[in-house]
């Protein structure tokens, strides 16, 4: 439990809020310091775990170009405020035409990785003892994840070899279906009845190496069926209600289909599960917190967390592009026909040279990236987020709760004893 601020000693507070505020402060990135937060917001900030559970790093998956430019991943991370993030990537946003096109992108997207977490002096927490030291000494880390099981192709003991490269957080679908189907995806026709034998067993496989199964992207039914194969809770990292869909007619639209509903979110939460909300069809952050409180009405304060679905460093945006990462310039017929995610989803969309092609970052669209998850944002995203959420009326409790307590509840349950 977090301490309220009159139950901080001086000295107890003003550990918290240098701790993560001198880590800061070797951030050249950072354009603002401590002293421009709410005292109150830096302690949160500071005694919470903030993790955001889907959150994309482009990496080039072709093997020429690994490992890619350098980002400064965890300049972006102390600026932002958040402990970890479940960083992500996946490999069906260029058409799999080839069998072993898809593992062959997932080897690549971890190789990438690998150098990307050496260069930046971070390590993936492989279990929450891993989270909870690493939040102790004021060190960035992450959680390794994949958003769609494509690179298993039929081969469950895959799933292994992913375990031993780190990999503890499994989207079990995307935007297309695997070469193996795993089951239905929510915004394309039901044609297999929800959940397919092959995606039951990698299910029981995750389960039994210690691997989080996320069921973002899955329909209602797919939802269904797993969670009466799952013996450990789930994540539905980033979506949001249906209820709430914004004010911008287009973009919600476009994100209705990959919204779900208060009855879909109750059969979740019942089986012990957590769901991400994402910052889209939210224009501000206290939009985006009474977003958080709506889901929390339905589900209540400990099956909530955060899953932004944004980027939190610039897209690997090089001239005609690899398989998984952003091309120059805006989508095309394949990019549409084959990436039809939301933004920050899809890495074949948005407005020409959103990002510069060395990686260095550039000013881009609002929303894309974390830090800039909105218009005008001045604080990194978890100080955003948290001062929005005292305003909106969440106790520093429950702020701890969905800042990332929940999450690490379910982690916990997935990871330990392996």
């Amino acid at each position: 439990m977090i301490k309220s601020q009159s139950a901080w000693s001086r000295r107890e507070f003003l550990t918290a809020v240098t701790g993560t505020g001198a880590a800061m402060m070797l951030n050249p990135l950072a354009g603002w310091t401590i002293g421009e937060v709410d005292p109150r917001v830096a302690a949160i900030v500071a005694a919470t775990i903030g993790i955001d559970t889907h959150n994309h790093i482009d990496v080039p998956l072709t093997t020429a170009e690994v490992p890619g430019p350098t980002i400064d991943l965890a300049g972006e991370m102390k600026q932002s405020g958040l402990s970890a993030i479940c960083m992500t990537f996946a490999v069906d946003y260029q058409k799999l035409q080839n069998p072993g096109d898809a593992y062959e992108r997932f080897l690549n997207g971890l190789a990438s990785m690998d150098k990307q977490l050496e260069q930046n002096h971070m390590k993936r927490s492989l279990n929450l003892a891993d989270l909870r030291s690493a939040h102790k000494k004021h060190q960035p880390n992450v959680i390794q994840s994949v958003e769609g099981a494509h690179f298993l192709e039929g081969h469950l003991e895959r799933l292994g070899v992913a375990y031993n490269r780190g990999l503890r957080h499994l989207g079990l679908l995307h935007d297309n279906d695997a070469s193996v189907p795993l089951g239905d995806v929510f915004t394309n026709p039901a044609v297999f009845g929800g959940l397919t034998a092959f995606g039951a067993d990698v299910i029981r496989e995750c389960n039994r190496l210690g691997i989080l199964v996320d069921l973002s992207h899955a329909s209602a039914d797919t939802v269904a069926a797993a969670l009466k194969v799952a013996n450990r809770p789930v994540l539905v990292s980033h979506t949001g209600l249906d209820s709430r869909v914004g004010q911008n007619p287009f973009m919600a639209n476009m994100m209705r289909p990959r919204l779900i509903s208060k009855e879909h979110a109750k059969v979740v939460a019942d089986a012990g599960g957590v769901i991400g909300v994402w910052t889209h069809l939210a224009d501000s952050p206290l939009e985006y917190a009474q977003n958080v409180r709506a889901l929390v009405d339905v589900i209540g304060i400990d099956h909530v967390c955060i899953g932004t679905d944004t980027k939190l460093t610039p897209g690997n945006n090089r001239p005609g592009g690899g398989p998984g990462q952003r091309p120059g310039g805006g989508p095309g017929k394949d990019s549409i026909k084959h990436n039809d995610g939301p933004p920050g989803d899809n890495h074949n969309e948005g407005p020409k040279g959103d990002n510069q092609h060395n990686g260095a970052p550039n000013k881009g669209r609002v929303g894309e990236r974390t830090n800039e998850a909105w218009k005008d944002q001045k604080a990194g995203f978890y100080y955003a987020v948290v001062d929005a959420m005292l305003k909106t009326g969440f106790t520093e409790e429950e702020i701890g709760k969905v800042g990332g307590g929940n999450f690490c509840r379910v982690f916990d349950a997935a990871t330990k004893g392996h």
